[in-house]
């Protein structure tokens, strides 16, 4: 499918507070974030090579033990297999590239 409508794809909360819509090409998978203020995201780690951008708000960020403040238009690279967490001081959106594609996101493509 070449072209998508964001709102036509059905919203998840994989964690309480992230609101998640994505889009899944053969080899890559882009995240829609809609984050609560306050939203913790637990520490984790995946197979998968992450770049996270800050679209909107502040968030932040713990990698590999180190934490920083990001605000709208900074952006995050984090290798595969790393350490990360989150908490999003204000409400958010951030979206996010893998690679490869996340497996564990599927999730229909339906309108909520």
């Amino acid at each position: 499918m070449p072209f998508v409508n964001l709102k036509e794809l059905r919203q998840v909360e994989p964690v309480p507070g992230f609101h998640l819509r994505f889009v899944h090409s053969d080899a890559m998978t882009i995240a829609f974030w809609d984050v609560e203020e306050g939203a913790v995201m637990p520490e984790h780690s995946h197979s998968h090579e992450q770049i996270a951008v800050v679209v909107e708000g502040e968030f932040e960020l713990t990698l590999s033990g180190e934490t920083r403040l990001l605000s709208a238009g900074e952006i995050a690279v984090i290798p595969s297999g790393e350490p990360h967490s989150g908490e999003a001081m204000s409400r958010c959106r951030l979206h996010d590239a893998f690679h490869p594609k996340r497996d564990d996101f599927d999730v229909p493509r339906t309108t909520m």
